[in-house]
């Protein structure tokens, strides 16, 4: 599959598991066409949580679902889970600029502007403000996706609500995709939440049939330069 060229993309999620849930399809598609592909991973995930540990076996998960799909291994931030309002935005997209710098991604892909998630929003705007259209700015294309039991929970009539307008077929990757969602299966949840595996699939295979393929992932295109 080729985009622009074969130059690097970047994946920009505020969790563990939110790559995969939003893109692991097509970050297996675009490693198969020979791009390099990068995940910047925002927060320890853990933090907020009553049983909160170092987050060590989220990292380690990230790493296994990362050569499942055949990206490079994830670059780890610590800033706080579910608390990055709490932080400067400046501060998150100095982050985000110093990945692209080191990068230099054509392609970013990062969370809908209208998840429920707090932090997504935050990571959203952090990657706009990072990526603001300089000259010889090297990101040429911006790409949002949803994450199941974010997405699909938020505010629909406040405009917030996801609305694809790119499809990637993702029939021959969307194994990869749930087997690196079972190396996260400590975030899994059984049916029927929605961030279950047979949810996930189940979405997959529904987004696809909307445009007539077997499986797909939708994404929204928040600039494109060709």
């Amino acid at each position: 599959m080729k985009l622009i060229s074969n130059g690097p993309i970047l994946v920009v999620a505020a969790h563990a598991d939110d790559e995969i849930l939003g893109c692991g399809g097509a970050m297996a598609k675009f490693s198969d066409a020979g791009h390099e592909v990068h995940t910047l991973l925002m927060t320890d995930g853990v933090s907020a949580r009553a049983d909160a540990n170092d987050g060590s076996d989220r990292r380690q998960a990230a790493c296994e679902a990362a050569k499942i799909v055949g990206s490079n291994e994830p670059i780890f931030n610590d800033f706080p889970d579910n608390a990055m309002d709490s932080i400067p935005l400046l501060e998150v997209a100095r982050v985000v600029e110093s990945a692209i710098d080191r990068i230099s991604p054509e392609i970013v892909l990062t969370h809908h502007h209208g998840d429920l998630n707090v932090d997504h929003q935050v990571v959203h705007r952090a990657v706009i403000t990072a990526c603001r259209p300089q000259p010889e700015h090297v990101v040429k294309t911006i790409l949002s996706f949803p994450v199941r039991s974010s997405s699909e929970w938020c505010v629909s009539d406040r405009g917030n609500y996801f609305h694809p307008n790119l499809f990637i077929d993702i029939e021959s990757t969307l194994p990869r995709k749930m087997k690196a969602l079972e190396a996260y299966a400590m975030e899994m949840r059984e049916p029927p939440h929605t961030r279950s595996l047979q949810a996930v699939e189940s979405e997959a295979r529904l987004v696809g049939n909307t445009v007539g393929v077997q499986a797909a992932e939708g994404f929204e295109i928040i600039r494109g330069v060709c």
